[in-house]
Formats: structure tokens, sequence, C-alpha cells
């Protein structure tokens, strides 16, 4: 059998009772005792082929295995089903594939849904002690973590807590209607057997590629038994001892309609060595998401101590200028390192929140040669994102991509584009396609600064401020944005806006209207993106100590004059001190929690206040003419 990559052999192996497994292994001709093994394992209520992709995408570089859980696909059924599905005896059936496919070293182990569960026990029993390498979890609890996870919140109950577990038990419906006699089967076997497919395909918006095989209503029907054999004995006695014995990576989507963020909360504390990652994605991650997925098993199966990789992976990201510095609003997020400590520092948590998202990713900053853009690319990089930095200035563009190495991005190039060619953009987008993929995060943030009052501003002042800060933006997100939407794979676009998008000033009438007209760009595409799941923010910075002071024009003042006021207002943005690292922090909230409009500094609070409460209040002062 072809799997697309090479040569794919399937054989049937004996598990417990006598339990023939269906196995198949992606690339077993090629010596696989020279290269790790990686076993998938399915959840419920799938097959081993959910992993087709990826383990097509795995199988250049390791040696790939599949099985059939007992009761799904090809594999054997147990007589009686009653006591034929708990986790002990998962257990046996996963050593003995261990020891047919890899008998002389141990394997590492992923596993989806239910084969999480059965990773857990797998990772915390001593009886696969040295068959085990390392264990990468997608949207599968620990039954015992899980077990201890509602003790601790039901007996030091707090509102949170409470909230979190009646959370959580509203995710969990299907588990009660499972424990119910006979009617999952009847389903099963009947109409929701017939109509899951399409079900599924629309609410993860997955492919229309043949999946799931014939065998779903009765894999379903048999693997209602994985529930009624565990859940409740586990649940209400977990064992004490259920630490991690291997390197653990631990993938969330944080769109999983059926397990909350909030489980893995307690995690650290029986995980000694753990390496966190989320993704914007539903459940069924191995099938929405599979070139992501495959990158991260690649990097933590070859990382140090066995499988314990860190940090991001991939290729690069290059740019160079995009056509202006960074202004009084820069578009950034900001991640670090993460560290494993039950008891972390805001900041430390901040910084390990960034990392799980955004380790590997790639993602393209514009105005990155200073300012804001460049605190924007090396909060990127810090969390391990692959960055892209673009700038008009390519030398600036090039020194932030040597402090974003430093900082510990994946990789990192410059890119010399000016945000208002629009061909320019054009070539940008297509070579940035073609050498690294679409980006998960554009962050367009060039701009520059022009003041002075509206009738001694020329239409060749409007031009070049509206090309800059209105049509940078534009370009950006149509490249992009349509790359994401091509991709199905959701993303984020971060625009920077400006208080002055909501605060109107007599001597900002160009400038706060560019401001203002991308504030209104960003809300009408995040309703049109929404449906794709992608992201998009607009960041209101506020007075911000960065370049673009220097920088800006000022229209009907002679040279002299306008080099007095330049030098006035970059006093007075250094006397401010709002340093662009906190707008930074600011875009990763924004990211990460999908928000809308971002003010930052106080003053673009105060603002976004007044245009809602009193509007008139802000009118007047608008008529102040600010002492330059």
């Amino acid at each position: 059998m072809d799997g697309g990559t090479g040569q794919v052999r399937e054989r049937f192996v004996t598990g417990a009772d006598g339990v023939r497994l269906c196995v198949a292994e992606y690339g077993a001709g090629d010596g696989p005792g020279a290269r790790p093994t990686v076993v998938l394992l399915h959840g419920y209520p799938d097959s081993k082929e959910v992993w087709a992709a990826v383990a097509g995408l795995l199988a250049d570089r390791f040696h790939v295995v599949l099985y059939d859980v007992r009761g799904h696909g090809r594999s054997g059924v147990p007589a009686p089903l009653k006591g034929g599905f708990t986790l002990e005896k998962l257990t046996e059936d996963f050593l003995a594939v261990a020891d047919a496919v890899s008998p002389d070293r141990p394997v590492h182990l992923v596993g989806h849904d239910w084969g999480s569960v059965q990773g857990w026990e797998f990772a915390t029993v001593t009886a696969t002690e040295g068959r085990l390498a390392s264990f990468t979890s997608v949207s599968g609890p620990s039954l015992d973590h899980f077990g201890h996870w509602i003790r601790r919140r039901v007996r030091r109950p707090t509102p949170r807590r409470a909230a979190q577990v009646l959370g959580q038990g509203a995710k969990s419906w299907y588990v009660y209607a499972l424990h119910t006699p006979v009617l999952p089967e009847l389903a099963w076997r009947g109409a929701l057997g017939r109509r899951w497919p399409g079900l599924l395909a629309r609410a993860e918006k997955l492919p229309s590629d043949g999946y799931p095989t014939p065998s779903l209503p009765e894999d379903a029907a048999h693997g209602a038994w994985l529930y009624r054999d565990n859940v409740r004995r586990r649940l209400g006695g977990p064992r004490p001892d259920a630490y991690a014995r291997v390197p653990v990576q631990l993938i969330t989507p944080t769109g999983d309609a059926f397990l909350s963020e909030r489980l893995y909360d307690d995690l650290d504390e029986w995980v000694p060595d753990l390496t966190r990652r989320s993704l914007p994605a539903r459940h069924w991650v191995p099938r929405s998401r599979p070139e992501q997925l495959a990158r991260w098993i690649t990097e933590f199966v070859s990382g140090p101590a066995g499988g314990a990789a860190a940090g991001a992976g991939g290729a690069a990201g290059e740019a160079g200028g995009a056509g202006a510095a960074a202004e009084d609003g820069g578009a950034a997020a900001d991640a670090s390192g993460g560290a494993r400590s039950p008891a972390r520092s805001a900041p430390e948590r901040g910084r390990a929140g960034g990392r799980e998202r955004f380790a590997g990713r790639l993602v393209l900053v514009t105005g990155a040669a200073s300012g804001i853009g460049r605190a924007t690319a090396l909060a990127f990089a810090e969390a391990g994102a692959r960055v892209v930095a673009v700038d008009r200035d390519g030398e600036g563009a090039a020194r932030t991509v040597r402090l974003a190495l430093g900082a510990g991005a994946a990789g990192a190039w410059p890119e010399t584009v000016d945000v208002s060619d629009a061909r320019a953009m054009e070539e940008l987008a297509a070579r940035t396609l073609d050498g690294r993929g679409v980006p998960d995060v554009v962050v367009n943030n060039a701009g520059i600064g022009l003041a002075g009052p509206f009738l001694d501003t020329t239409p060749e002042d409007w031009k070049q401020v509206l090309d800059v800060n209105l049509w940078g933006v534009i370009h950006g997100c149509r490249l992009f944005g349509r790359q994401m939407v091509d991709r199905g794979q959701g993303g984020h676009i971060v625009n920077t806006a400006s208080a002055a998008a909501f605060q109107p000033s007599r001597a900002l009438s160009a400038y706060g209207t560019s401001k203002a007209a991308v504030l209104m760009l960003s809300e009408c595409l995040r309703a049109e993106l929404a449906p794709h799941g992608i992201g998009v923010s607009a960041i209101c910075p506020g007075v911000v100590d960065t370049p673009i002071t220097g920088s800006a024009r000022h229209t009907g003042v002679d040279e002299a004059e306008q080099e007095r006021r330049r030098a006035s207002t970059a006093k007075l943005y250094r006397r401010r001190g709002y340093p662009p690292e906190k707008v930074a922090r600011a875009v990763l909230r924004a990211v990460r929690r999908d928000l809308a409009v971002v003010p930052v500094a106080p003053e673009a609070h105060g603002a976004r206040l007044l245009s809602r409460l009193s509007p008139a209040a802000l009118r007047a002062l608008a008529r102040i003419d600010p002492p330059l």
C-alpha cells in the first residue's frame, strides 16, 4: 500500500486477551531501527486513518506507526465488551505493539482524544518503563489528573473554581450520554452514524476527503465502552502516583468544544518535564492542522533528552523595510520562554503563555526597523516564533533580525519593502508564501506621522500619509488575509491604529483620518474574516516613545520651525517615557484573546471612554492648539 511518501505496511499484532490489533507502518522498509519510532494513537470515535496526513508528513524522518484501538477499524473486538476496554488492557495492547514495531528501542507516543487519555496512562505507570521515550498529548487529559482537578475544586470551592467545574461539566455532556445503556449504540448504528461525517465536517471545518471510514458506526458503538469501563472508576478514585515518567508535550487547541484549557492548570505538579503548546483550532487537530502538528512532533522528538524539545521550530522569517518607522502605536506581541514552576510571577506566566501560543509560528511585522515594530518582532522572537521583519529601512530591518535571533527566534530574515507600493507588497506576499508558508500572524504596523492645520496640508501630504498609514494596511490585510483564508487554518491580523482614531485634533486632521480609517477597516474585516477563524485586532497605543517623533512632518512651517517642533515633540514623548515594549505586551494579549480594539496607554483608554460617554468633551479638547 502506498501512503504518498513511501510504502505503508499493515500487519496484525496480538494484544491483551488475544485481541488482534491492526498496525500500519510508514517507511518500514527504510530501516526503522535506524530511526526513532513514532506511534500515533487515535481517539473516539476515530480509527487510525485520522492520523494519515500527519503520518505522511513524518514518514520521511521517522518510523511511523499507527494502530486501530481494540474494537475500532480493522482490529478485533473484545468479548465480552464490558470490561474489555479498561486502561490496563489498553496498556497491554500498547506494549504488544511497541515490542513488535520497535523491540530494541523505546517509542515516542502521540495521542489524540482517547489516544491521549491512554497515553497519559502509559506515561505514568511502571509497566511501560523503558518502552516509552516521550509523550505528546493532544486534546485528551489524564483521567487521574482530571479526578484530582475536580476534587481540589470541590473540596476548596471559590466562585472561580466552581465556574471551572461547571463549565467543564457542560462541555462533557456527551460523556453522560455515552454511559446510557443501549441508546448510544442504537444512535451510532442509525441516523447519527450516517450523519456524523457531515456534522463533523461542518462543525470542525474539515475537508471532505472520505474520512471517517465505513467502520465508523461499529467503531463508535464499541468505543462507548472506553467511557463506561474507565471514566467513573478513575474520576472517583484517581491514582495518587500519576506522575509522568517521560518528557511530555501538551498541545491544547484553544477552540476545543469538549475540553476546557483550565483542565491543565495543575499539570506542572504531575509532569516534571513539560512543554506546553497551544493553537487556535478545534478538537480534531490531526485533520485540521496536520502541518503544525507534524512540525511540533518533529521538534519534540528530535530535541534533547530523548524528546524534551522546547521552544519553536521551522524555518525563519525574512523581511526588510516597510515604508516607515513604527509610530505612536505599533503593533506587537510579547512572549518569552516558559518556566515550568507551578508558582510563577505575572511576567513569567505571560512569557510562558506566549511561548505556548507562538512557538514555531510564522509572524510578519511591518515597520520593524525601530520603535514599536522592532519591539513587536522581538517579543514574538522571545516567544520562539519565526519572524519576518519588514521595513523600508533595510539596515534597520537587518538589525532587528540580528536582535530577534539573539532573543530566541526560531529563525528570522530582513526584507526591504515599502508598504505603500502595491507591487512590492504583492511580491513580498508571494516570496513569503513560497519560501516560508502562510503567516500565522501579520502585524501591519508601518506608519508615518503628519501634523499641522488642514488648510496647510497639501494633496501630496495627504497622499503620502494615506499611502503608508492606510494603503499599507490595506495591502497587508488583502494579500495575507487571502492567504490565510485559502489555507483554511485561521490566523490573526493586527493593525496599528492610534488613539487619534477616536480623539479628534485640530493639528492631526490627516493623521487622525488615516488612523480612524484603519480602525474602521479592522472592525469590518473582523466581521468578514470571523467565519474563517481569522481574528483582527486594532491597536491604539497613545503617546509612546518611538523614533516617529523625529521623522514626523509638520505642515505650514519652514524647515527651521519644523526641526524645532520635531525636537520639542520628541522631548515630550521621552518625558512621557511610555516604552514600545508595553504596546508589544498589549498586542500579545490581543492575539491570544482575540480582542477587537485595544487601547494601550492611559490617555488612549481615556479618549476611548470619552468618545463613548461624552463626545462633546472630545470635541472641546480637539479645539486646543497643542503647544509645540
